[in-house]
């Protein structure tokens, strides 16, 4: 008979054998799930007065974990969003704890029966050609950081990378000869290849012939030579959209995130006439469907179809009351 895993052990598992080795997921992803099970340990040692290393498999079950995802969002204030990544965690495990552990098949089947949380899925924030225009001329191109950070921001928008893959880019990852592009690998550990265009190109070769401060420093290095952090993102993207509103002042009303920059390319693309399809192979989606925020946001592209359309003859009517009854089930 063969002797089934320890929870501890199964979660070791998990994470080393079935994450790292089998799937190869990024270190966002691993990161994430460690995240949620080291909350949700943490909620069991407080709910079960059972140290972690203790737990058995059977000790978590559907509504603990629902109880769990509550606290998440109730207490700890987690977006619908957040929690449904967390449920993504949990149910990626017990998916595997379901091949270890086939003898708790109907307790596993429990928990991955729990559903994401449906939640309303606000329109895509993008930047116009003006305020791209804005931001771009921004950075002091006078100092090598302005030259760094001008030739980053300009990347961003134009191929629509991810901020990990932007940060993460090497020298050798850059091709500026004929069919110039840049190599990442994204999520899932897929490799792409993104073209770029002339006037990238251009800003690009004259950025690597800029001295390195480090060996084998990436292509966006920090002051010291090193990698820049997600932070050191985020703070000089928004030192840049403070300075760029003060020549277009629609920025000043605008969150701009790297992700905004990446949904920019998307709706440029789009805007442009390129199909959903193509846009979702460009930015490294998983599916097509991942694409369609696009075209829920695209109010131009909207208004154009619209234009091409025969609209339908109405009549201006008069208003009548409705009837009491009819009145007070439509006010309910």
């Amino acid at each position: 008979m063969i002797r089934e895993p320890s929870f501890a052990a199964l979660l070791e598992k998990f994470f080393i054998q079935r994450l790292m080795h089998q799937r190869q997921a990024s270190v966002h992803t691993i990161a994430s799930y460690r995240d949620t099970f080291r909350l949700l340990l943490e909620f069991l040692q407080r709910r079960l007065h059972k140290a972690p290393s203790t737990l058995a498999l059977e000790d978590i079950d559907a509504p603990l974990v629902s109880d769990f995802l509550d606290e998440q969002e109730q207490i700890r204030g987690v977006t619908a969003r957040t929690r449904n990544l967390r449920l993504t965690a949990v149910h990626s495990f017990f998916r595997y704890a379901a091949f270890e552990m086939p003898s708790h098949s109907a307790h596993i089947q429990r928990v991955l029966a729990i559903p994401a949380k449906r939640f309303s899925r606000a329109l895509v924030p993008f930047l116009s050609r003006q305020e791209v225009d804005a931001l771009l001329a921004a950075p002091d191109q006078h100092t090598w950081s302005g030259r760094r950070d001008h030739a980053l921001l300009l990347l961003a928008v134009q191929t629509g990378l991810r901020l990990s893959e932007l940060t993460g880019l090497q020298r050798e990852d850059l091709y500026v000869g004929a069919g110039a592009h840049v190599r990442v690998f994204g999520k899932g550990r897929k490799e792409r290849c993104t073209p770029l265009s002339k006037s990238t190109r251009a800003v690009l070769v004259a950025w690597v012939l800029e001295p390195p401060r480090a060996g084998n420093q990436p292509l966006f290095p920090n002051a010291r030579g090193g990698r820049l952090s997600a932070h050191g993102v985020h703070y000089l993207l928004h030192k840049y959209v403070l300075a760029a509103s003060e020549k277009c002042s629609s920025l000043k009303k605008k969150r701009v995130s790297p992700h905004v920059l990446r949904h920019t390319t998307a709706m440029d693309l789009l805007q442009e006439g390129v199909e959903p399809s193509v846009i979702a192979l460009w930015l490294g989606h998983e599916s097509v469907e991942t694409t369609q925020v696009y075209l829920d946001a695209n109010l131009t592209l909207k208004q154009a179809v619209l234009d091409r359309t025969t609209p339908p003859k109405g009549k201006p009517g008069r208003y009548r009351p409705d009837d009491r009854l009819l009145a007070f089930l439509k006010g309910l």
